[in-house]
């Protein structure tokens, strides 16, 4: 039956909506991170099957957690003007739909990695899903003005991850590389936050800059960006990377802390945003040249 005058069809979803609760470009940098892990991991090479069906599986999951999240915050999601445009907050797809999509999507995740890698890679996997999906986004995304630092362990999980499904247990190592990420995480979100302040307050969202001004969060950007700093240095002073990891660490880093410097001082417009999009360069380039200095070291 056709719609009545005046009357607005309800939009229809299309497979690029259920690809955007998947969140890819997070993911994406999340399964470099978990490859690098995988690579770091092993001497002997990682393989094919853990290498396509263990990352995939660690996707799967990654992207239904990022579904559940689109479920919990779509009303936050609707009054944000970044996020305004989301499946859920407009209503082309439903709750329900988004959260049986997330629960096929984990379910696969979980199989693929009981049946490619070991059972403790799915069970950290799954815990991983769980603290982002339910208690960082359930809970102290509203709680606290430190959410995103108690709740960055979740997203930090990606290259433990790897390491486990390539090699079956844990070490200091790959718990290194999520004390990087963890340590990247706040300094990351909350210069978005101080870009997004005035939508976060509509949102009734209590992220620092918020709660606790501008200044003061400026402050621990800098002071958390000096911690990561010196995080990143651990890999080469236990004999983990070498010199060439050594120096992209340095001057990665040495951009970073200029950047939350700029961003302090309030000497150029759009510092915020500048220092939101450098993070996620740094990440990605200290990542690949861990990986790069692993490979040249066993080509010495």
């Amino acid at each position: 039956m056709a719609t009545l005058i005046g009357e607005r069809p309800h939009p229809r979803a299309i497979w690029r909506d259920y690809l955007e609760l998947t969140k890819p470009k997070v993911v994406v940098l999340m399964l470099i991170t978990s490859l690098v892990g995988m690579f770091l991991a092993t001497r002997a090479g990682v393989p094919w099957t853990v290498l396509v069906f263990g990352n995939l599986g660690i996707g799967l999951c990654a992207a239904g957690a990022a579904a559940v999240n689109h479920v919990v915050d779509r009303r936050i999601d609707a009054v944000m003007a970044r996020t305004h445009k989301r499946p859920l907050a407009e209503g082309r797809v439903s709750p329900a739909a988004a959260l049986g999509f997330a629960l096929v999507l984990a379910l696969l995740g979980q199989a693929l990695l009981l049946a490619f890698t070991n059972p403790l890679t799915a069970w950290l996997t799954l815990a991983s899903l769980l603290g982002y999906a339910v208690v960082y986004t359930g809970f102290l995304k509203r709680a606290t003005p430190q959410n995103i630092v108690i709740g960055g362990l979740a997203g930090a999980a990606p290259p433990l991850l790897g390491w486990v499904a390539a090699t079956g247990h844990m070490s200091a190592e790959p718990l290194l590389l999520v004390l990087i990420i963890f340590a990247w995480t706040p300094p990351h979100f909350w210069a978005l936050a101080i870009h997004r302040k005035e939508e976060y307050a509509k949102a009734d969202i209590p992220m620092l800059p918020v709660t606790h001004g501008e200044h003061y969060t400026k402050v621990h950007i800098l002071l958390y960006t000096f911690a990561l700093l010196a995080v990143s240095l651990l890999p080469y002073a236990i004999h983990m990377s070498g010199v060439l990891y050594l120096v992209c660490a340095l001057a990665l880093g040495g951009r970073f802390l200029q950047w939350a410097w700029v961003l302090y001082r309030g000497t150029r417009p759009h510092a915020a945003i500048n220092t939101f999009k450098y993070s996620i360069y740094y990440l990605f380039l200290l990542f690949i040249a861990l990986l790069v200095d692993h490979y040249l070291l066993l080509n010495l």
